[in-house]
């Protein structure tokens, strides 16, 4: 079970879990072992809320493909297990951000005050500009 927070929680059987051999240098452990991990995890057929699968679905992640479907490939430790739990964690965070909603802003006027102070620095600066002109005898 991967437990997303106190009420919702994923059971491990929608999330499918498959060991690939990593990628890049490593000698021969990386020929021969299989410690990378490949996760998919089906968002529609989740047992998710709407709204947690409405949010993920909205995602512009490229981890998301375009059927609806979470693929996340681990490879950054050398045991398997430790890959593995980084990818539910990963997967974790990523529904996790998914459901934080941004503030919304709400538009505020300046203050009178600095309304006044923009006008006077703005014709302060017109003055020292205006005395750098040319004197005409």
């Amino acid at each position: 079970m991967l437990q997303i927070s106190n009420k919702i929680s994923i059971s491990d059987s929608e999330i499918e879990i498959s060991a690939i051999r990593s990628q890049g240098a490593g000698g021969q452990n990386v020929n021969k072992v299989s410690t990378a991990i490949h996760l998919r995890f089906n968002i529609e057929a989740s047992t998710l809320p709407a709204f947690y699968k409405e949010q993920l679905l909205k995602l512009n992640d490229r981890r998301i493909n375009q059927e609806g479907v979470i693929v996340i490939k681990a490879q950054e430790y050398r045991s398997q297990e430790k890959n593995r739990e980084e990818a539910l964690q990963r997967l974790k965070q990523l529904i996790l951000s998914a459901v934080i909603l941004p503030q919304i802003r709400k538009p505020t006027k300046p203050t009178r005050s600095s309304q006044r102070k923009r006008i006077d620095s703005k014709t302060k600066r017109g003055q020292i500009k205006s005395m750098r002109k040319q004197v005409i005898d």
